[in-house]
């Protein structure tokens, strides 16, 4: 198939995930017919089904599309799911999420933004600063951009900003013009075997830049050195060993003010309204490939001013008099240790306490010493069991396995129902909510509860 030109038809197996309704959105905006399958209705298939995407919630051969150009499957479907099965055994053209993103990548100019952790926050800093000052790009964000209440967006400028996935080695198969990369902590264990084998797939994905491109890098990565291209900048959150970093940082009204400088250049008095010192971090590497693209400063910092983060990133889920509670995708322990160093560093004098529900079994397993060690900064501890998502249980791997490593006495492991209880018992003055799995249904119950007293 030359691609994308022959996709009349197409169907994604996984619709609801957060990189598969992107695409999903970009072909239904090309006018191609676009039908899926999840596992459940959320607000997101919901969405999608508004915007005349035909979706069903079974796994049933019989009623999936037969008339298709294309399937499409994410990673975290079984390979022995009945649909998936079937259109490989009648030789349909079947490809990962990661091969679409190839193809529409192939010919455009392609901002990739690649890391462990950091990686939503910071392509939907750079999509939408690129949009906000008129330079224009299409967007696949791997989250919810609180903006425009969309993951995707289209333009006609010929650009691409695309959050490049490690899972599966999906972002070998991109070619970026420019590259970022946020972090090379151990993570997809199940995948790469040794926290050695993610940081040489980040020194790949480096390589992938094309020549005379850019790559903008975390300072102080391991093996950093290696990273490579023809213009190599690194940033950081105020270290002034790295190219590009912040300085006068200044809390305002609850909002981050300060300077991002570099050698050549200063963009003085950036103001950003996101929580979390991370984010500033972010925020620098945002404006380095913004500044590199020659976008004037006062258009970086009215678009910084007027960007209003992600969902599920540091999103104030409630915040009055009584109570704050933050919703946080974080699933990784470096994600945890941010997140609570942010909240703490906003809310200096406050109780915090953590609701945490893990992420598989095999990150859990892999990662408890580090994850007990970024809990227990935090003043009290709640576990969810663990969400499998894409995984079996294994043997010994629970939630208590990480209670039992924690130092701090403040901890419990509740269920969803128990814990909810907990918050209506006990109403916490500052609640932060994390996981990627499905905690994020729980915070409307919980902001309900804690309003309602």
């Amino acid at each position: 198939m030359s691609k994308l030109s022959e996709i009349r038809k197409i169907y994604f197996i996984g619709i609801g995930g957060i990189g598969m309704s992107a695409l999903a959105r970009y072909f239904n905006a090309k006018g191609v017919r676009v039908s899926g399958y999840d596992k459940t209705s959320t607000p997101l298939t919901r969405e999608l089904e508004a915007g005349g995407i035909d979706i069903h919630y079974e796994e049933r051969v019989e009623i999936a599309p037969k008339d298709v150009d294309a399937v499409v499957y994410t990673p975290a479907i079984p390979a022995q799911h009945a649909e998936l099965v079937y259109y490989r055994e009648h030789n349909y053209t079947v490809v990962k999420r990661s091969d679409v993103l190839q193809w529409i990548t192939e010919s455009s100019f392609n901002i990739c933004v690649g890391g462990t952790h950091g990686k939503t926050t910071v392509t939907s800093m750079i999509a939408h600063l690129l949009r906000h000052s008129g330079y224009g790009c299409n967007a696949f964000l791997g989250g919810i951009a609180a903006n425009y209440n969309t993951n995707f967006w289209s333009s006609e400028k010929n650009v691409v900003v695309v959050e490049a996935d490690e899972y599966d080695r999906s972002f070998l198969k991109l070619v970026p013009d420019i590259a970022v990369i946020t972090a090379m902590d151990p993570d997809h264990l199940d995948i790469y075997g040794t926290p050695e084998e993610v940081v040489n797939a980040f020194i790949q994905f480096s390589q992938k830049v094309k020549p005379g491109g850019c790559l903008i890098t975390k300072y102080g990565l391991e093996r950093g050195n290696e990273l490579q291209a023809t213009h190599h900048y690194t940033y950081s959150f105020h270290n002034a060993e790295a190219d590009v970093f912040a300085d006068n940082i200044k809390v305002t009204n609850g909002s981050y003010v300060f300077d991002v400088m570099h050698k050549n250049w200063c963009v003085k008095e950036v103001v950003l309204h996101m929580g979390g010192l991370h984010n500033i971090e972010n925020c620098v590497a945002a404006i380095t490939a913004a500044k590199y693209l020659k976008i004037e400063d006062e258009k970086i910092k009215a678009a910084v001013a007027d960007f209003k983060g992600v969902k599920r990133r540091f999103e104030y889920a409630l915040k009055n008099e009584q109570h704050v509670l933050i919703d946080d995708y974080a699933h990784h322990p470096e994600e945890l240790r941010a997140l609570i160093s942010g909240v703490k560093s906003i809310f200096k004098e406050e109780k915090l306490v953590l609701v945490f529900q893990p992420h598989l079994f095999s990150r859990t397993n892999d990662l408890a010493d580090e994850f007990a060690v970024s809990l227990d900064m935090a003043d009290e501890v709640i576990l969810l069991p663990i969400y499998p998502a894409r995984e079996l249980p294994m043997e010994g791997v629970t939630s208590e396995l990480l209670l039992h490593k924690m130092a701090g006495k403040q901890k419990m492991v509740l269920g969803k129902e128990e814990m909810k209880d907990w918050v209506k018992n006990n109403q916490p003055g500052l609640l932060v909510m994390a996981g990627a799995g499905d905690i994020d249904a729980l915070v409307q119950p919980v902001k309900e509860l804690l309003l309602n007293n």
